[in-house]
């Protein structure tokens, strides 16, 4: 299976990196299956500046995670919300696990969290809010060990 990281930089050698700012699942190397999600996370970073990009492209060897601890989220429901917004606000919190699957939070999804977290959503409310939305995957390779899942293919340039 193909997974696709969009980013300012060629990365034909992942690595686990603490982030600048909470994320949805924590800690790590974030990739989607979602071509189209890729380029955006790159387009975003035009905004800013930058003149070009890159689609990284890796092989995924699923059977590798009989090997690994993983949490997978087929939907936005109780669970993946209550896991989401645990890692966004809470700097330090820290979950055991190799790698996370689940549903990405885009800009519509961050529109629907301020409101739940204003206190103008419930929590039933937000999650079907967000079951209305097309929402693409995002998975996080949490660990070292999770990195072995992937092989770099190439990797495309994206220009502005």
């Amino acid at each position: 299976m193909k997974l696709y990281h969009g980013s300012v930089d060629k990365v034909e050698a992942p690595e686990i990196r603490e982030p600048n700012r909470t994320l949805d699942y924590g800690a790590g190397f974030y990739l989607t299956s979602s071509h189209e999600q890729a380029e955006s996370w790159v387009r975003r970073k035009f905004k800013g500046g930058i003149e070009h990009g890159w689609i990284n492209i890796y092989e995924y060897n699923p059977e590798l995670e009989t090997e690994l601890s993983v949490l997978s989220f087929d939907k936005p429901n109780e669970e993946w919300l209550d896991f989401v917004m645990a890692n966004r606000m809470n700097k330090y919190y820290a979950h055991d696990y190799d790698i996370v699957k689940g549903p990405v939070a885009n800009d519509r999804v961050y529109a629907a969290f301020a409101l739940y977290e204003a206190g103008l959503f419930s929590k039933q409310d937000l999650i079907s809010e967000l079951k209305a939305y097309k929402l693409v995957n995002q998975i996080l390779l949490h660990t070292e060990a999770a990195l072995r899942a992937i092989t770099f293919i190439k990797a495309e340039e994206i220009t502005k």
